[in-house]
Formats: C-alpha cells, structure tokens, sequence
C-alpha cells in the first residue's frame, strides 16, 4: 500500500513537473527573483510548488470564467 501511493505521487509529479519545468528553474534567483516579485500576484506564471500564488491565480480564473 506505501509503495502504491509512492509510485501514484511520482507518476502525478512527474506529469505536472515536464508542463511546469518548461518554463525555467523553480527556485529563481537575482534579477528574475526582483522581476517575478515586481509582477502583480495575478500576472505571474505558474510556478511548481508555488502553492500559494497558483491557487490565488486558479481561483481567480476560474472566478471570472463563471460569471
């Protein structure tokens, strides 16, 4: 049972990460760090586990998709 939810989490992290990496590092640093903290919260690109800011994002989208 351990082994099976170990390999599910890998499988669902893997098919997320090859969309999200495509966009560059998930740690940024310097100059891209300042850029990205200089965009407004619901602007910026979504990022892996960048909780926070991707479900502010998907809730607003999804917000004002349904009205």
């Amino acid at each position: 049972m351990k082994r099976g939810m170990i390999v599910l989490v890998l499988a669902v992290l893997g098919s997320f990460g090859c969309r999200a990496m495509a966009g560059g590092p998930i740690i940024a640093t310097g100059a891209e760090r300042e850029q990205i903290r200089a965009t407004p919260i619901l602007e910026r690109e979504n990022r892996p586990l960048h909780f926070y800011g991707n479900t502010v994002r998907r809730i607003h989208t999804w917000q004002t998709q349904n009205q």
